[in-house]
């Protein structure tokens, strides 16, 4: 008979091997879904490799659809350390946007070095105040605030498609739903020329050392790991558990509002229906991937970036649908939920009357 036996103090070693091998696990699994389409696996990788890894702009390609994955990873990862749960980064970016674009479209006439900070801080604020009616509404009535969120995602696709079709659609838009353009003082400067690697991912890595410090080096970042960890415990030894989460939920939304205005100052320009191709629930795996770890979460967004640029290189080498790229995100997540278990419990063959039982 074998049982599940909890692992006294978990392995440090083991725990760190846990994504690689997740991610690893994923892409041998992708094999099956390849040759039950007819493709050639072998070519299938290599076209994979090649355009994800294969060039400049490949690479540039991989760190701008890994800039808004870091911030949304973010939102999900402190949210989730606190135990609470951010399905919501979906709707907090596109909120962000909104904020953003209704500060830099022209509403405000600034240089660059304060309009930029202005839109973006905009933007943040916008997913901040998003967040904080969800953790306000279970910190006071106990609201499960998987369920608030998630349907908040819907309402503020909703709202979007009603401004940018009506207030703030841009008039030269020739009937396409989407916003007036940032001024040009408002979008952020480009990394590499001639690619769309904007300033965004420093700002993204900023953020990422920053929560870093936060969670492993104050006060606050102790308290947040206290309530994640033992929520009655943590309110008997008299830390404010309501605020910390109100705290944790503000941060949330703030990070996953961020990535929604890197997305316009930075690579669009413009607000419209198709800003993300799913960022905000991309960002859950991606933290999940990290361990829930700030720094981990940045090399966790890179590999899922790179699948995504990668499969697309691969659909057009080998003929197969794009899609096959959710379906490794989504063998990922599993593959580490399977084996983060196996960091926590060991399996036991139990002998002797245990096992006749």
């Amino acid at each position: 008979m074998i049982r599940l036996e909890p692992r006294a103090v978990p392995s440090r070693r083991l725990a760190l091997a846990v994504p690689v091998a997740a991610a690893l696990a994923a892409l041998a699994l992708a094999a099956v879904p390849l040759a039950l389409a007819g493709a050639s696996l072998p070519r299938a990788y290599a076209a994979m490799a090649e355009g994800a890894l294969g060039s400049r702009f490949a690479l540039s390609e991989v760190l701008t659809r890994a800039t808004p994955l870091i911030l949304t990873g973010l939102a999900a990862a402190v949210a989730f350390r606190a135990r609470l749960y951010n399905i919501g980064a979906e709707g907090q970016l596109y909120v962000g946007a909104l904020a953003s674009v209704a500060a830099g479209a022209g509403a405000i006439d600034l240089p660059a070095p304060l309009l930029i900070p202005l839109v973006l801080g905009a933007g943040a604020l916008a997913g901040a105040a998003m967040m904080l009616g969800p953790a306000l509404a279970r910190v006071a009535l106990g609201a499960d605030e998987v369920v608030t969120t998630l349907l908040l995602n819907f309402v503020v696709l909703l709202l979007v498609q009603m401004m940018i079709e009506g207030p703030m659609k841009d008039p030269m838009s020739l009937g396409w739903p989407q916003s007036e353009p940032l001024v040009e003082a408002a979008t952020l400067p480009r990394l590499i020329e001639k690619t769309r690697l904007h300033a965004g991912l420093l700002v993204a890595l900023a953020a990422a050392l920053l929560l870093h410090g936060v969670l492993a080096r104050t006060v606050w970042g102790f308290a947040i790991r206290a309530v994640g960890d033992a929520p009655p415990a943590a309110r008997f030894a008299g830390l404010p558990v309501g605020p910390t989460l109100l705290g944790v939920g503000a941060l949330s939304g703030a990070l996953a509002g961020l990535a929604g205005a890197g997305e316009v100052a930075g690579v669009k320009g413009f607000l419209a229906a198709d800003l993300s191709p799913g960022y905000g629930y991309a960002g859950i795996v991606v933290a999940m991937l990290a361990g829930l770890s700030p720094l981990g979460t940045v090399a966790a967004a890179v590999f899922v970036a790179a699948v995504f640029v990668g499969a697309d290189s691969m659909s057009r080498a080998v003929n197969v649908s794009s899609y096959i790229a959710n379906l490794i995100v989504a063998m990922s997540l599993i593959s580490v939920l399977v084996a983060g278990g196996l960091t926590r419990y060991r399996l036991r063959l139990a002998r002797g009357p245990l096992a006749q039982a």
